[in-house]
């Protein structure tokens, strides 16, 4: 399996993106990409520095640090920099109309451009660089699979032989970290949503995990403090008939799966529980089944979530009025891509797209029950990889 992009490979991203923001603006100047996810999709380093393409179909990436490992790694015409002034030559002018990834440019970045370029007006290139990263080629693909195996075995063997009795969430954290990289784990679950943070995932015990928190998505996570609401409950020890939430994403060669297991220790779940669980399963089952080429996202949580009826979804994607309004999203470089199966949003799947469906319904004063898998858009449907659609399983 090849974890590094070819040229070629690179040439037909960069093609696909020329053509994307061309098709949207032919008076367009340049663009300039700082986004290390984004260098990393276009040029096949990660190095501090700036992506530019110009509108004659020329394009280098300038790196101030480290230049020699971008020797080794980069795909692309590379050029060392010592501040923005150095890419003028390359520019032929100033590029009055900017495109840039204003998602991680800060304020600073870009006004140091705007000083250095002479650039008047920047235009977001946020959602065209998404739109290009959502359908993965063959090599993507396998390594997503890959991923998904390691993630399954991750889930259904590793972690249920580390449950308990006493133990508490930032134990569980720390015991998991080192088996995923034992396993091939790339080491980082990234994620393209603002100032969000995360060490492994989502882990929690009981009525924990549906404790308030910033992350969008429908699980809780108390943390270990205000300062830290991650990682984990130094003080919720592990009880006989606590529902245990773990919802982690994992990666292989820059490439993330995202899945959620939910486990139950020591007990079996009530019968109330397993009927909730069963729901959410059907709700994955039917929408993966719509994942094919040409279905609209929206036209998925109309169906698979919007038919529900109002009792069940009170509490469904969230607790009270945190719940979210989606019912999965893209997978890739980022656990969080494009696109979203939300209401609005109008945009037909295409093959070889990646989403993760995760359905989960809040218990309050019990936990969170529900699942999450990630699938590949095909023809038929959605093809699983992280080998889910698992009930409750009892520890």
């Amino acid at each position: 399996m090849t974890e590094t992009a070819s040229k070629q490979e690179i040439e037909e991203r960069i093609k696909r993106l020329y053509e994307r923001i061309n098709s949207q603006n032919e008076h367009w100047n340049a663009a300039a990409i700082v986004g290390r996810v984004n260098q990393f999709y276009l040029t096949g380093t990660m190095q501090d520095g700036m992506f530019l393409l110009k509108r004659d179909g020329s394009y280098a990436l300038f790196v101030r640090k480290s230049y020699l490992r971008a020797r080794e790694e980069c795909k692309v015409p590379l050029y060392p920099m010592k501040s923005y002034r150095d890419m003028m030559g390359f520019l032929d002018g100033q590029p009055k109309t900017l495109y840039i990834d204003k998602d991680v440019a800060t304020m600073t970045v870009m006004e140091r451009v705007q000083k250095s370029f002479g650039t008047e007006e920047f235009l977001p290139l946020d959602r065209i660089l998404q739109q290009t990263r959502a359908v993965k080629s063959e090599r993507e693909l396998q390594l997503i699979r890959h991923s998904g195996k390691l993630h399954a075995k991750l889930l259904d063997e590793v972690v249920p032989s580390m449950l308990e009795e006493g133990m508490d969430e930032a134990t569980l954290t720390a015991r998991i970290y080192p088996e995923m990289i034992a396993l091939g784990y790339h080491g980082v679950s990234r994620f393209a949503m603002y100032q969000t943070e995360m060490i492994v995932g989502q882990i929690a015990f009981g009525e924990n995990s549906i404790y308030p928190t910033s992350f969008d998505g429908p699980g809780g996570m108390k943390g270990m403090s205000a300062a830290v609401p991650i990682i984990g409950d130094r003080g919720r020890k592990l009880r006989r008939g606590d529902i245990v939430f773990v919802d982690i994403g994992f990666g292989y060669g820059g490439y993330h799966s995202d899945r959620t297991q939910i486990y139950m220790f020591r007990e079996r779940p009530d019968d109330e529980m397993i009927r909730l669980h069963g729901r959410c399963l059907a709700i994955e089952r039917q929408a993966a089944a719509m994942l094919r080429p040409g279905v609209l996202a929206s036209d998925i949580y109309r169906d698979a979530v919007l038919s529900q009826d109002a009792e069940f979804l009170r509490n469904f994607m969230g607790l009270g009025d945190d719940t979210v309004r989606f019912l999965g999203h893209g997978v890739g470089a980022c656990i969080d891509e494009y696109p979203v199966l939300a209401p609005g949003f109008d945009v037909p799947l295409k093959k070889n797209m990646v989403l993760a469906l995760e359905p989960k319904k809040s218990l309050p004063g019990i936990g969170i029950v529900g699942v999450e898998d990630t699938y590949i858009v095909t023809e038929t449907g959605g093809e699983c990889i992280t080998g889910g659609e698992k009930d409750i399983i009892v520890v």
